[in-house]
């Protein structure tokens, strides 16, 4: 490969590092504090958080406009307004107003109620931007910032419910410990988060998480009690309900039975009977928050699934060829797809929904029978992903509810953390310090180089969403100085060839040549070991793998490619003639 290749690949290769580590150095360093405290509130805070912020704005704007204010609103004030004006009269094509009073502001808008909306709206998406941006940033560890803990209940009665019979402390704990292994897939897939999973009580899970206390982190990986089912819609019964709703005396409340399901249940028996075996759900749909919103419309389905959602085998969120929207495509275990085929082949052209915790996320014609696989709507794309995930990840053994979250501290405590950083730091320049002090010029070749194999092994970091905790760290500053030893042995043979009377470029394309199968057995070994550590530990030493086993990849990249294409910039570009690798060899 020529140099203007290997040039081209390293300028992609860091490109791409800075695009995967810009949300990180964006969220930390350049989102103030304010911002990041709104970002990290659950989707129920961010709405009241928007519905508040834009109330208050168009009250004093109504008040202003009452007492015919005739001048002009603070702009930085109310800019949300404003902006929220300005949408509003271009989708009605009329002109914005010369001075932007507050009475101008308010008139841009139908009602009331459609300004209350536009404007929640403008703060909503600004904060569920920053949302977005928080779950792109690299998370730190529990030992580094702390996060959340969260005692998760393991529901017991629908579990012995669903086998049929009396469970024995033996079957509890099983199906317990089982949840904390489903978890454990779920969380730490990669054992860079090092979650602490552990029983309490009977029944109890005990999780601690790093990041922020996010209520709806813990739902993201539970997806609430975790019931994905498929039924059959009674389309007759369906169509009598929503009719008789039209003009119901009573209309339908919500109890629950004696195995704690809830039920939508008819207030005037007399008015609607539902038919026998058949229970009444509510339909949900994601509103612009994110959160479920009831529809208005109820489903009249049998009072039990057809095929339960523990027979999906895999599962992956993808997006619908025709309209673009989120779906999620799946297949079945065997047993499930003889299930799904009876099912879907004697429901042909009828209606079936798909339930998650006993709501309604969508309903589809059965057009013809399905067997091994198919497809289910009706979720968000973030949800969608979720679900998948679960989905791959095996379905928990037992049904789990969230019954206690609250933020606990990092781990390790504040000053421990500010030491080790400092510790980090000092090594890493008294590293390039010595290099620059024992190899002159060539020094300044590995300190550049070292500072590429840095910004890559975060930037990958950054790119799968892993979380940074003190054993990846230790991963991360063992292959430093593995780089180093690579950069070390490189130079010397460098001078090897300087000794031997070579000039310059014979010397460096020599020196290349005869250290890069040292360089890249001794890299290879390290990968081998990295990736059995990965395969057969857990939790700190998975993780310290994983991290040593990123930084292996790049420090052999940054040795062999980067360090190489430098002293080529430095011969062809720059017209060196010597090489400055040592204080007695010039």
């Amino acid at each position: 490969m020529n140099k203007t290749k290997r040039f081209l690949v390293v300028l992609a290769v860091v490109g791409m590092a800075l695009v995967f580590l810009w949300p990180t150095l964006d969220w930390y360093f350049l989102t103030p504090k304010a911002e990041q405290a709104l970002a990290v509130g659950s989707r129920e805070q961010i709405r009241e958080y928007a519905r508040s912020m834009a109330g208050t704005d168009l009250e004093t704007l109504v008040k202003k406009a009452s007492a015919n204010d005739g001048n002009a609103i603070d702009a930085d004030r109310y800019k949300v307004v404003i902006k929220a004006a300005k949408a509003a009269l271009r989708e009605a094509k009329k002109p914005d107003p010369k001075i932007w009073t507050a009475k101008a502001s308010l008139q841009a808008f139908n009602s009331y109620g459609s300004a209350l909306e536009a404007v929640s709206g403008i703060y909503r998406d600004a904060v569920l931007a920053l949302k977005t941006k928080h779950g792109r940033a690299i998370q730190l560890g529990l030992d580094l910032s702390g996060g959340m803990s969260v005692v998760i209940q393991a529901d017991m009665d629908a579990l012995q419910k669903k086998i049929g019979k009396p469970l024995s402390a033996a079957d509890k704990a099983d199906a317990v410990d089982r949840a904390i292994e489903v978890l454990n897939s779920r969380i730490d897939k990669f054992g860079l988060t090092e979650p602490s999973i552990r029983k309490q009580g009977e029944d109890q899970i005990y999780l601690e998480l790093p990041g922020a206390a996010d209520p709806e982190r813990i739902s993201s990986i539970i997806m609430g009690r975790g019931r994905l089912a498929f039924y059959i819609v009674n389309s007759d019964a369906t169509s009598q309900l929503s009719d008789y709703l039209q003009n119901a005396p009573g209309g339908i409340e919500e109890q629950t039975d004696a195995a704690g399901q809830k039920l939508q249940v008819i207030k005037d028996p007399a008015g609607y009977k539902v038919p026998a075996g058949y229970i009444i759900l509510k339909e949900y749909k994601k509103d612009s928050y994110g959160l479920d919103e009831f529809t208005g419309r109820y489903q009249v389905v049998t009072a039990d699934p057809g095929l339960d959602g523990t027979h999906i085998q895999s599962a992956q969120a993808v997006s619908n060829s025709l309209t673009g929207s989120p779906q999620i495509d799946f297949t079945l275990d065997k047993e499930g797809g003889d299930i799904f085929y009876k099912l879907t082949s004697a429901n042909v052209k009828k209606p079936m929904a798909v339930v998650l915790d006993d709501r309604v996320k969508s309903v589809a014609t059965i057009n013809s029978p399905i067997q091994e696989s198919g497809m289910i709507e009706g979720f968000s794309a973030d949800e969608a992903q979720n679900l998948a995930l679960l989905l791959r990840t095996a379905a928990l053994p037992v049904e789990l509810i969230p019954i206690n979250q609250q933020a606990i501290g990092a781990s390790l405590g504040e000053d421990a953390v500010r030491a080790g950083i400092w510790a980090i730091t000092l090594a890493f320049f008294l590293v390039i310090g010595f290099m620059l002090a024992y190899y002159r010029g060539a020094g300044v070749n590995t300190a550049i180089a070292e500072v590429v194999n840095l910004f890559i092994m975060v930037g990958v970091l950054s790119a799968f969403g892993l979380t940074l905790t003190l054993p990846s760290i230790a991963g991360f500053v063992l292959t430093i100085g593995i780089s180093v030893d690579a950069n070390v042995l490189i130079n010397e043979r460098i001078k090897e060839e300087l000794r031997l009377g070579k000039g310059r470029a014979a010397s460096i394309k020599t020196g290349f040549q005869k250290a890069f199968w040292t360089i890249f057995d001794s890299h290879m070994t390290n990968l081998i070991s990295a990736l059995f550590l990965a395969q057969l530990g857990s939790g700190p030493i998975q993780g310290f793998a994983v991290s040593l086993a990123i930084g292996t990849i790049s420090s052999l990249f940054t040795s062999l490619f980067v360090s190489h294409l430098i002293f080529d910039f430095e011969t062809d570009v720059m017209k060196l003639k010597t090489t400055s690798i040592s204080w007695r060899l010039k």
